[in-house]
């Protein structure tokens, strides 16, 4: 994630890592004793998932590990449009709720106000700022700790020239124009919070990401409340 700074410990209660043969691959966020939510193009046959987790080096501490007992992804993803990317992995047995892993409120309703301040968090890629090496691999860093950015919601409209044709009603765009933090490769799935309140997920965005001026795109959570709620319903 470009320009962010390491989140003050268990601040994001809510925050997930998600496992791929003992690697960290994708973030997601906690949602019910029993379930979590990512992006549908992180979705994996076998994943564990890990809660309370700020340092990924560190052994012991509040963390929680669990392993997903089945993914749920929404049956009409598209990989080409990046439609409807969302899914729910469901833990093989409840968290326990702590302080340090707590559920995030899912959004009900419309985004916040134009300009209104949230944060994305996440151990994605950032630039190590040296203008001779950015956009090459060398450039980009992975953190171990958990990292924050404030960042501000943007209507899609004000970005269809960034993304002609591409931008979708369940999709919004967060960043700053002309540069600045935004969520980076490695973010997939990642919480986008706005008073305490899940409205985004990290879902696709222009790169390299250490270069482009364009925003990150989220899926917008609102648009599949009654999705989410269902299938936890019925599984």
């Amino acid at each position: 994630m470009l320009g962010r700074e390491e989140c003050e410990p268990h601040s994001q209660p809510w925050q997930v890592a998600l496992f791929e043969r003992g690697r960290f691959n994708w973030g997601a966020s906690f949602i019910s004793a029993l379930w979590v939510r990512s992006a549908t193009h992180c979705q994996t046959c076998f994943m564990r998932v890990s809660l309370a987790e700020h340092n990924l080096r560190k052994r012991g501490g509040p963390k929680q590990l669990r392993t997903g007992a089945c993914v749920i992804p929404h049956p009409r993803y598209e990989a080409r449009s990046h439609r409807r990317d969302v899914m729910l992995p469901r833990l093989t047995r409840p968290a326990c709720l702590s302080l340090q892993a707590r559920p995030v409120a899912l959004a009900a309703h419309t985004l916040p106000q134009r300009g209104e301040a949230c944060v994305v968090s996440g151990k994605g890629l950032v630039s190590d700022d040296k203008p001779e090496t950015k956009g090459s691999p060398e450039s980009q860093v992975s953190h171990n700790t958990l990292h924050c950015a404030n960042i501000s919601v943007t209507p899609a409209t004000s970005y269809n020239k960034d993304y002609p044709g591409r931008l979708m009603a369940s999709m919004v765009c967060v960043g700053v124009q002309g540069g600045g933090p935004d969520s980076c490769e490695g973010d997939s799935g990642e919480p986008l919070v706005c008073g305490r309140v899940l409205q985004g997920i990290v879902s696709w965005g222009d790169v390299p990401c250490d270069t482009t001026t364009k925003p990150g795109v989220y899926t917008k959570v609102c648009s599949y409340l009654e999705w989410i709620k269902e299938s936890m319903k019925r599984n």
